[in-house]
Protein backbone atom coordinates (compact mmCIF):
# COMPACT_ATOMS: atom_id res chain seq x y z
CA UNK A 1 0.00 0.00 0.00
CA UNK A 2 2.90 2.34 0.70
CA UNK A 3 4.17 1.96 -2.87
CA UNK A 4 0.71 2.73 -4.25
CA UNK A 5 0.40 5.93 -2.21
CA UNK A 6 3.92 6.99 -3.14
CA UNK A 7 3.18 6.52 -6.84
CA UNK A 8 -0.16 8.28 -6.53
CA UNK A 9 1.43 11.24 -4.70
CA UNK A 10 4.14 11.51 -7.38
CA UNK A 11 1.63 11.39 -10.22
CA UNK A 12 -0.65 14.00 -8.63
CA UNK A 13 2.32 16.28 -7.95
CA UNK A 14 3.55 16.01 -11.55
CA UNK A 15 0.06 16.56 -12.95
CA UNK A 16 -0.41 19.64 -10.78
CA UNK A 17 2.94 21.06 -11.85
CA UNK A 18 2.16 20.42 -15.53
CA UNK A 19 -1.23 22.10 -15.20
CA UNK A 20 0.35 25.13 -13.47
CA UNK A 21 3.03 25.48 -16.15
CA UNK A 22 0.42 25.19 -18.90
CA UNK A 23 -1.75 27.82 -17.21
CA UNK A 24 1.18 30.22 -16.87
CA UNK A 25 2.21 29.78 -20.52
CA UNK A 26 -1.39 30.24 -21.67
CA UNK A 27 -1.76 33.44 -19.66
CA UNK A 28 1.50 34.76 -21.09
CA UNK A 29 0.34 34.00 -24.65
CA UNK A 30 -3.02 35.70 -24.10
CA UNK A 31 -1.34 38.78 -22.62
CA UNK A 32 1.20 38.95 -25.46
CA UNK A 33 -1.48 38.72 -28.16
CA UNK A 34 -4.07 40.97 -26.53
CA UNK A 35 -3.33 43.89 -28.87
CA UNK A 36 -2.99 43.84 -32.65
CA UNK A 37 0.55 44.19 -34.07
CA UNK A 38 1.83 47.76 -33.91
CA UNK A 39 -0.58 48.85 -31.18
CA UNK A 40 0.71 49.93 -27.80
CA UNK A 41 -1.06 49.63 -24.49
CA UNK A 42 -2.22 52.85 -22.86
CA UNK A 43 0.01 53.58 -19.88
CA UNK A 44 0.06 56.45 -17.45
CA UNK A 45 3.81 56.42 -16.89
CA UNK A 46 6.84 56.79 -19.10
CA UNK A 47 7.63 53.78 -21.27
CA UNK A 48 10.95 53.63 -23.11
CA UNK A 49 10.67 51.97 -26.51
CA UNK A 50 13.70 50.58 -28.29
CA UNK A 51 14.12 51.95 -31.82
CA UNK A 52 13.76 49.40 -34.60
CA UNK A 53 16.66 48.58 -36.82
CA UNK A 54 16.40 50.46 -40.16
CA UNK A 55 16.34 47.16 -42.08
CA UNK A 56 13.38 45.81 -40.12
CA UNK A 57 10.40 45.13 -42.34
CA UNK A 58 12.05 45.66 -45.71
CA UNK A 59 9.81 44.47 -48.55
CA UNK A 60 12.50 42.42 -50.31
CA UNK A 61 14.62 39.65 -48.83
CA UNK A 62 18.37 39.94 -48.53
CA UNK A 63 20.37 38.81 -51.56
CA UNK A 64 23.41 36.62 -51.08
CA UNK A 65 26.27 37.51 -53.42
CA UNK A 66 29.09 35.09 -54.23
Amino acid sequence: MNRFLSTLYRNVTCATAAALITLMLSATFVEATALPPGAHAQTDGFVALAPLHPWFGQPQPAVLVD
